[in-house]
């Protein structure tokens, strides 16, 4: 995500007098000397936000787990000095499928809600509407990874905050459940004994 928001600043030879960047890695996104620039590990991207306006906002890995996402967007518009931009990276509709199927498995015939809702390209281009972005550019990347076990697919998720996003928790996997879940993924196995997984990786662009 940072190495793709830096092509792009670079592409649009942007060179913003003050920026906020949004995520855990958010210090790692280098901008010019001469920018003003406020990180945060995470802020509440469902209220307005502080220290506005700003000629740049970058969010990255964190608007895909608000519950009021045209709120966020809205906020994110808001915060912005005229002309400025705004880059959120995302992952969007697609992601963890294989997950989703090897848990609705392992719930049997009472399947509980487990992974977040996810949005599109199209959804994503309408929120940005919706929010008054007055241009909207939304596109998507996949990137794959591929695993010999379901318990180092689940380590990779709860180490990058990816788990237990929901706020009302699902019920625990029963060790039936489990064993289910151990044994699809086992069943999903290509010949080199490896289950790949994809992410899509949404990035919203949106102008003031």
């Amino acid at each position: 995500m940072i190495e793709d928001t830096l092509d792009r600043l670079s592409f649009m030879q942007l060179e913003p007098e003050r920026a906020l960047i949004i995520g855990p890695y958010a210090e790692r996104l280098q901008l010019p000397k001469t920018c003003d620039v406020l990180c945060r590990d995470w802020i509440d991207e469902e209220q307005p936000i502080d220290g506005a306006p700003f000629d740049l906002i970058v969010s990255m890995g964190q608007l895909d787990t608000v519950n009021d996402l045209p709120g966020a967007l809205l906020h994110a518009r808001n915060a912005l000095a005229p002309d400025g931009i705004f880059i959120a990276q995302m992952l969007g509709a697609g992601t963890l499928a294989t997950l989703r199927r090897i848990l609705l498995e392992s719930d049997g015939e009472r399947p509980a809600a487990r992974i977040h809702p996810q949005i599109d390209n199209r959804a994503a281009t309408g929120l940005l509407q919706r929010a008054l972005f007055s241009k909207q550019v939304v596109d998507q990347y996949p990137l794959s990874v591929s695993y010999q076990s379901l318990e180092k697919l689940i380590s990779d998720l709860r180490a990058q905050g990816l788990t237990n996003q929901l706020s009302d928790p699902p019920p625990p996997l029963t060790r039936t459940s489990l064993e289910r879940a151990l044994h699809a993924f086992e069943a999903a196995k290509d010949e080199r004994g490896r289950v790949t997984e994809r992410f899509e990786i949404l990035t919203l662009t949106g102008w003031r």
